[in-house]
Parts: structure tokens; C-alpha cells; sequence
């Protein structure tokens, strides 16, 4: 970032910061999202705008390996009290929240006081993936899936906000002025919802937003959860994304859809392959489904994310793919007949609501695009449970985040694409809290982790 970036920066800033001191709004939460997968905020008056926008806003470069309950590792390249990072929030992104009057949000970007980009920031990370995809002449889509639940008032006990069936409309009813108070703050802030409904634990619901630019799609994630927890908490709700709410019970998935795009044409579609896919999505796709084991550490982040991903849930702990199959990892969607060029991804069905959102673009991008490289195939699809065949017919996913780890150290692919300094950081991370989490109970894991996302 040279003076030129800066001065650039700051004049589109004090633009925007005249128009939002028109409209009321006093100040800018600025995000970025930890190695843990919690969302941490610097915020600046909106009359700082343009000073934020062109120097940034300074920031500890140890919230990198800050463990879920807010203590601190120290890792090769990060850790300790020196250093700093200086936040530059995205103005593109900016966007004025519906249910805190009075503020406005935008994602950062971290960069070093020289201006260099910083090497452990995911967010830029998923943007050099973009990149690297883009220089093969190909570009994504992605979206991702919103489940989170909520509890009547804001004990540390899970008290479900709604216990209605499963799916069933009665939750609608017992919640009708919340769920319509999500849908209008959503709307307000110009996200296009495509459904909301509820899921099959007590007190949990999903919405899912349209598909857009990866990065975009990550900022949008992070958006959408905070508005949700700003709208329960003015309903007197409060809220958790974590994979596991309850020990036993079902927990909050993080599903990410994925379609890939050359010319306008979306090449999930038409294609001559298994169910209609062209021969770069099917490579695409292997090169993700080769790499689930390691890409677990990403998007599985937590020891929580294990006591959910089990059989027969609908979790996807198995390695394999199935058209429109919801227990495997990996499931491709078709689209309604006719409309399969708009509507045709894969859903990765395995990750949860504790995941980095950026990392998790970053490392599907770069498993996908060595798919490509390598020239990958899918196997043959899974049209069943895969817990229903012999035992050793499809491969069980890693079932601890130590398992999972180790398999993402030890793939090429993805160390080259995060780096060395970023590789050690989510180890650093995930290790610590290993060590953080050993030898607790199911439900003492669970209790720990249920407000921390």
C-alpha cells in the first residue's frame, strides 16, 4: 500500500463518512475474524473514517493465536505482547446496521505498519486464492449456510427459544416478531435471503443468502451471524453458532455451497460427467474431496466440531460424494429441472459454525484449483448412508481435531497455498486447544464452547 493507495482511500472515505453522519450513524465496527473462528472489532467514530480507511486502525498481531476462551498461544511467527498490525476496513463492504442504530460494519484487511500485506490475515489469503483461481480463466460462486439457536434469556444454560417439531411451523409461530425482525434487518441491509426456516433441534434455525464473489460471500457470513445476534439480543434471545449446543443433540452445521464458472456458464452443469458435470468441476470437485481430511482443520475448527460430526447425522463425516445425498460430505446439487446453469453446486456438508469463514474460501479454492492442476477425478457417487455399507467401503473423516491437523501439516497443496508462517499459526492454534480441552467431558467441552460463537 503506497501514499497513492492511501490518499485513494481516504478521499472515498470522506464520502462515505458524510453520508453516514447524515443518517445518524456514530461509528464503524470494523471486523476480522481469529484463527479460532471468533469475530474480534476495533471501532472508530465515524469522523475517524478516512484516517482508519488510509493508516489504518492498530491492532495486536497476537489475536492471530488467541485460543476460543480468550487465552493466548505463542506459535513460530506470532504470539507475545510486541508488534503491531494496523486494521484498514474494506469501504466497499460498508454497511450500516439494521439493528444497531447508531452503527455501521465493515470487514478488514490487515496489513504491517510498511503497508505490506500481513501474511496471516485469511481475509487476504481468500482474496489470493480468487486470484490464483482467476488465472486459469475461472472464477466461483460460494454461499454459505446460516444455522445458529436460540435460548430465552442469558444464562450460560441452553434454554430453547422455541420447542415446537422439528421443521415445524409451530416454531414459526412461538417466534413470529423475531424471525420477522431477522428477515427485515437483513433486507435493510441489502442481503438477498433466499429462505429462513427452522431446523431439527430445539430452538435452531437456518437462512441462506444468494451466492456471490467468495471473499463477498465470507464478509456476508460474518454480517449475517452478527446481525442475527443483534436481533436476538433486542428480543431478549441470545445466540450461538457453536457445533455443539447441547452434548448428544444435534449441532450447527456450517455449509458451504460452491459452484464453478468460466464465461458466464456455470460448469456443474451440462457437462458430460457423473450427473451433468463438465470435466473441470468434476477435477474441481475431486481435488476438495482428496482433501477433506486436512481441510477439516479449517472448517472443523474446534474440539466441539467433533461430538457433531458423527454417523447418520447429516454431517458428512464420511469421505465421499453422492448426488443430492445429505449424509455425504461432499453432495452435489442438481438445481430444479431446467435450471441447473443458475442453480447447480457442490455443498460441502462436513464444516461447521465454529470455521473461519475466510479460511475456509481460502482452503476450498486451493484444494479445488490443485484438483485441477492434477487432473482429479470423483469416484464413484454414494447414493446411500454411507453408514449402512461394510465397514472400510467409504473412509471415515478424521473424528478428532488432532487427527485433522495432522492431516492438513502433511498436505502439499494446502501448506503451499496458506504459507509457512500461516500453516504454523492454525497449528499453533488448533494444538492449544487440544491442550485446552483434554480430557473434559462431552458436556464440559460443550459448556465451554456454546457462547463463543
Amino acid at each position: 500500500m503506497d501514499q497513492h493507495d492511501r490518499e485513494a482511500r481516504a478521499e472515498q472515505a470522506r464520502g462515505i463518512a458524510a453520508d453516514l453522519g447524515e443518517r445518524g450513524i456514530a461509528a464503524i465496527a470494523v471486523t476480522w475474524v481469529d484463527t479460532s473462528g471468533v469475530t474480534r472489532v476495533k471501532t472508530v467514530p465515524t469522523a475517524r473514517l478516512g484516517h482508519a480507511a488510509a493508516w489504518g486502525i492498530g491492532a495486536s498481531p497476537v489475536f492471530d493465536v488467541y485460543l476460543v476462551d480468550d487465552s493466548a498461544v505463542t506459535g513460530r511467527f506470532a504470539g507475545g505482547p510486541a508488534g503491531d498490525l494496523r486494521l484498514h476496513p474494506d469501504l466497499d463492504r460498508l454497511t450500516a446496521l439494521a439493528a444497531q442504530p447508531g452503527w455501521a460494519w465493515a470487514p478488514a484487511d490487515r496489513y504491517q505498519q510498511d503497508g505490506t500485506p500481513h501474511p496471516g490475515d485469511p481475509r487476504l489469503l481468500a482474496q489470493q486464492a480468487v486470484t490464483r483461481l482467476a488465472d486459469t480463466g475461472l472464477t466461483a460462486q460460494v454461499a454459505f449456510e446460516v444455522e445458529w439457536c436460540v435460548s430465552r434469556g442469558d444464562g450460560d444454560e441452553f434454554v430453547p427459544a422455541s420447542s415446537g417439531p422439528a421443521y415445524g411451523m409451530a416454531r414459526l409461530v412461538e417466534l413470529p416478531d423475531y424471525l420477522r425482525g431477522v428477515l427485515e434487518a437483513l433486507s435493510a441491509q441489502g442481503i438477498a435471503v433466499e429462505q429462513l426456516h427452522p431446523e431439527y433441534a430445539a430452538g435452531q434455525f437456518e437462512v441462506s443468502v444468494a451466492a456471490t464473489d467468495p471473499v463477498g460471500a465470507a464478509d456476508l457470513l460474518v454480517l449475517v451471524r452478527e446481525t442475527l445476534r443483534a436481533v436476538g439480543h433486542r428480543h431478549g434471545l441470545r445466540t450461538t453458532f457453536a457445533p455443539k449446543v447441547v452434548a448428544g443433540g444435534v449441532g450447527n452445521g456450517g455449509h458451504v455451497h460452491l459452484s464453478l464458472w468460466r464465461d458466464g456458464t456455470n460448469l456443474m452443469s451440462d457437462g458430460d460427467g457423473w450427473h451433468g458435470l463438465t470435466e473441470l468441476a468434476e477435477a474441481f470437485g475431486g481435488g476438495i474431496l482428496d482433501r477433506l481430511p486436512g481441510l477439516l482443520a479449517i472448517g472443523a475448527p474446534s474440539v466441539a466440531s467433533y461430538l457433531r460430526l458423527v454417523p447418520s447425522h447429516w454431517a458428512g463425516p464420511y469421505r465421499c460424494w453422492g448426488w443430492e445425498n445429505r449424509e455425504a460430505a461432499l453432495r452435489l446439487v442438481s438445481g430444479e429441472a431446467g435450471h441447473g446453469q443458475r442453480a447447480a453446486n457442490l455443498e460441502v456438508k462436513c464444516f461447521d459454525g465454529a470455521a473461519n469463514p475466510y479460511l475456509v474460501v481460502a482452503g476450498l479454492l486451493a484444494a479445488g484449483t490443485a484438483g485441477i492442476a492434477e487432473q482429479a477425478a470423483l469416484p464413484e457417487p454414494i447414493q446411500v448412508d454411507p453408514a449402512s455399507l461394510p465397514e472400510g467401503t467409504v473412509q471415515r473423516l478424521p473424528t478428532s481435531l488432532g487427527e485433522a491437523a495432522t492431516a492438513f501439516e502433511a498436505d502439499p497443496a494446502l501448506r503451499k497455498a496458506f504459507g509457512e508462517e500461516l500453516v504454523d499459526t492454525v497449528l499453533t492454534v488448533r494444538r492449544g486447544e487440544l491442550a485446552l480441552f483434554d480430557g473434559l467431558s462431552a458436556e464440559e467441552v460443550v459448556a465451554r464452547t456454546r457462547w463463543r460463537y
